[in-house]
């Protein structure tokens, strides 16, 4: 081998340099920068950051003619524990291995171990001050350090109940296997455990109890609550992540068979459908649940009388509820003796569904009036936008936790207050948040995305669906999310993140992964697509990945496939920055053609170019003027008039007419009026530009201009507006559909910015001295007042029993 020349060094580090750079950056934006035009290239494709399309996952978005999924089914046995709070578990896990890699390991979530004092969640946390504290947070961070909801692992065995070796990382075991697990194998092994319930009241969470004081009794939403498998896919291997509280869960589909052992006056809600109910329903609820099935509105299966009634009672053994539940990524359960229980079914596009709820007496007069009919919206407008639904059961129960989803079955807290009133705000927050849980059925529970690493893909997906099922429950609903002006004030923030963020590092979590990509993909239906090209493409992306774990990438491939435009630009700025809307009229120009007739155009080049008079002008005026003493002073440019038309001019007018063809001489005496208006984009992201026109005569028109006019300078550009009458003024986004952070400058000509003030009557504050003698008063007149005596009553006739009042005063 001849040894390398200094050309060949020097393109060896050239290939090394790029290949880092590649794998790093995905050969991004950062590695190819233009120096000299001084701009960032907003309209850059994403292809260079997106990974590159497989057999797995296409270029277009679809899942790739080799796409795969593992599968985890479970059959479990749990005991609800109602007098220590906990769980007793045991489970047997099916894995089948179906990627093409073989598994020398598996892991599994143990999320109840958020709950430890040392859980990452608790030593993590951070605190900025404590000058001013609740009672309530006081006992929350005192409770924090002390008690103990993790899993206790009793055992881990194999099919042959041969011990597994096991190893517990935090929020994660690992199972060692003794045989690697080859691709397309199937693996059975068994998890016995155990946990303490916490108290969601003072411990909050996605999981927990309700303690009711006034009757004694609990209510129990329990969820994170069995060892469950790790999702292992394509695009990360083991999403072994820990968990720390608000990046959620990434979970295997699979098939559930669930023995819910608890008291037997217990009413229980579950993922899934109820195997036994002759062994766990009376006679009567059998017959109720047959008529809800049925029914035009809520059927009552558990009355409220009858819920008060077993409120008082103590049970007298135990029941043990079985439920099945085929295809879902994971399984919740609600348990009490307080419930209420309606129901109602419904049809989905043929498929029957019970819609249900469950919730105690405190949830009304709110729930039995609002909760199942709020199922019933949301399945029937998610599945038109989406796919139809296709579980047999939908619940909604209220509890302690504010609002959490799984399959089939979600939690919700808003109730009225203890006299029965609510206020507007509690009415749409409980028809709000049960449209929002009942909808993730659909994302993440269905379209099955990494919650752990992206909240968006389905917080912000769902939140946007949620907002236009809101719209569709009556007129002029309050909806928080979705509507591009409720988002301004959070966009022009500094404290932001791009919405691609982990789950765990977003600042102004609310905000960032509910309503900005709400606010997005309300914007891109709008405005952007308009709703039929966008309607069709985002329902390509659902079924695309029913019951499949779609990944960012396939998300932005499959709305630009499905549509037929561009959007990198659109997802690179709404997705990965932080730039806003800020776009700006800085300038209007009218333009007219010039017909070239003197008689015409010098008069009014005169008009135009005339200057006010100014203020030593008019007072000049009345000065004698030496050539008006001295005629023999004036000449030929003494009355010259340079706006005076001359024949020569006239004749070069008509010598110009004749050489006309009668099309050209049509242009040449055209009216219309040409506008140039300048816009500048002061908050970075790119955005179409739509304006309103309002002309003299009080009519307006609207003009509709792609983003992409900002593709070669995105700061800005210059249009061209033709009209056949004059423009009175020009209004930028007069519907507010593209959150501009900044709407005074978004009129020509600028607009008076209005607004008024309130007057208040001074006031002087009190110094100590007349403070301590207030004070001093005060005092004075209490001990005044203790100090004054009853007088005493008449003294009772003669021959009369006394009162027992004349006894106490005798006395």
């Amino acid at each position: 081998m001849r040894p390398p020349t200094m050309f060949s060094r020097f393109h060896w580090l050239f290939c090394l340099i790029v290949a880092i750079g590649w794998s790093l950056d995905g050969w991004s934006q950062d590695a190819v920068r233009n120096r000299k035009y001084g701009q960032e290239d907003k309209f850059r494709q994403l292809e260079e950051i997106l990974p590159t399309p497989n057999d797995y996952r296409t270029a277009s978005g679809a899942p790739g003619r080799r796409y795969w999924q593992q599968r985890a089914n479970y059959d479990i046995d749990v005991e609800l524990d109602d007098k220590n709070q906990r769980i007793i578990g045991s489970e047997t896990i099916t894995y089948l291995n179906r990627s093409p890699d073989t598994l020398n390991y598996l892991w599994l979530q143990l999320d109840a171990n958020l709950f430890t004092p040392d859980a990452d969640a608790a030593t993590t946390a951070t605190t900025s001050s404590l000058t001013r504290l609740s009672y309530n947070r006081l006992k929350t961070l005192l409770v924090r350090e002390t008690f103990d909801g993790g899993v206790k692992i009793t055992g881990v065995r194999d099919a042959a109940d041969r011990p597994l070796k096991h190893t517990i990382v935090k929020t994660m075991m690992r199972i060692d296997l003794e045989k690697p697990l080859a691709s397309g194998e199937s693996i059975i092994f068994s998890v016995d455990w155990n946990y303490r319930i916490n108290d969601c009241k003072v411990l909050t969470g996605r999981t927990g109890y309700e303690f009711f004081k006034d009757d004694g009794n609990y209510v129990y939403e329990i969820a994170q609550w069995f060892p469950r498998m790790v999702a292992y896919t394509d695009a990360t291997g083991w999403q072994h992540k820990q968990f720390i509280g608000r990046g959620e869960f990434t979970l295997e589909l699979g098939d559930y068979l669930v023995r819910l052992t608890v008291p037997n006056d217990h009413v229980v809600g579950a993922t899934g459908v109820l195997q036994n109910p002759a062994d766990v329903l009376t006679e009567v609820q059998r017959e109720r649940l047959a008529q809800a099935q049925t029914a035009a509105k809520p059927v009552f299966i558990v009355t409220p009388e009858e819920a008060a009634a077993a409120e008082k009672k103590k049970p007298t053994g135990k029941k043990t509820w079985i439920y099945r539940a085929e295809n879902v990524r994971d399984f919740a359960f609600a348990s009490s003796r307080k419930f209420i229980w309606d129901a109602q079914g419904h049809d989905v596009n043929g498929n029957s569904v019970m819609a249900m709820s469950l919730y105690p007496k405190e949830g009304e007069p709110l729930w039995s009036k609002y909760s199942t009919h709020a199922i019933i919206h949301t399945l029937n407008v998610y599945s038109r936008y989406t796919f139809d639904y296709p579980y047999p059961v939908a619940y909604s129960v209220n509890g302690p936790v504010g609002g959490m989803e799984y399959p089939m079955i979600c939690f919700n807290g808003p109730r009225p207050e203890k006299d029965g009133t609510y206020s507007k705000r509690t009415k749409y927050g409980l028809i709000s948040v049960i449209i929002h849980e009942v909808g993730h059925n659909y994302f993440p529970m269905i379209v099955n995305s990494d919650e752990r690493q992206w909240t968006w893909m389905d917080e912000g997906l769902n939140t946007f669906l949620q907002y236009l099922a809101e719209q569709e429950w009556e007129e002029n609903y309050p909806s928080r999310r979705g509507e591009p002006r409720d988002i301004v004030g959070y966009m022009r923030l500094t404290s932001q993140v791009p919405i691609m963020t982990n789950s765990e590092s977003i600042l102004q979590f609310g905000p960032n992964a509910y309503s900005k990509p709400a606010t997005a993909l309300n914007i891109l239906r709008e405005t952007v697509l308009g709703r039929e090209l966008f309607d069709f493409a985002f329902r390509e992306y659902a079924r695309r990945w029913k019951f499949k774990r779609p990944m960012p990438a396939d998300f932005f491939r499959t709305m630009e496939d499905a549509s037929g435009i561009d959007l990198d630009w659109f997802f690179r700025g709404w997705f990965y920055s932080t730039d806003h809307t800020d776009l700006a009229i800085e300038r209007v120009r009218l333009f007219e053609v010039d017909t070239q007739n003197p008689d015409v155009e010098k008069p009014l080049r005169k008009a135009r170019t005339a200057q006010p008079e100014s203020l030593s002008t008019q007072r000049n005026q009345e000065l004698d003027k030496r050539d008006d003493q001295f005629p023999e002073l004036k000449d030929f440019y003494s009355k010259f008039d340079a706006a005076a038309v001359t024949e020569a001019e006239r004749k070069s007018y008509q010598s110009l007419l004749k050489g006309l063809s009668p099309e050209e001489k049509k242009l040449l005496a055209s009216k219309d009026n040409f506008y140039i208006v300048d816009f500048r984009n002061l908050g970075g992201l790119v955005m179409p530009i739509v304006l309103k026109l309002e002309f003299d005569d009080d009519t307006t028109s609207e003009l509709r201009i792609p983003a992409e006019i900002w593709r070669r300078n995105h700061e800005t550009v210059s249009k061209l507006i033709i009209t056949d009458k004059p423009i009175k003024s020009v209004v930028l986004d007069p519907h507010l559909e593209t959150a501009d952070v900044d709407l005074s400058n978004n009129y020509f000509p600028p607009r008076i910015a209005k607004s008024r003030f309130q007057l208040y009557k001074e006031r002087k504050q009190r110094n100590e001295m007349q403070k301590a003698a207030a004070a001093e008063k005060a005092k004075a007149a209490e001990k005044a007042k203790a100090n004054k005596k009853p007088q005493p009553k008449p003294a009772e006739k003669s021959g009369q029993a006394p009162s027992s009042a004349g006894k106490e005063a005798a006395s």
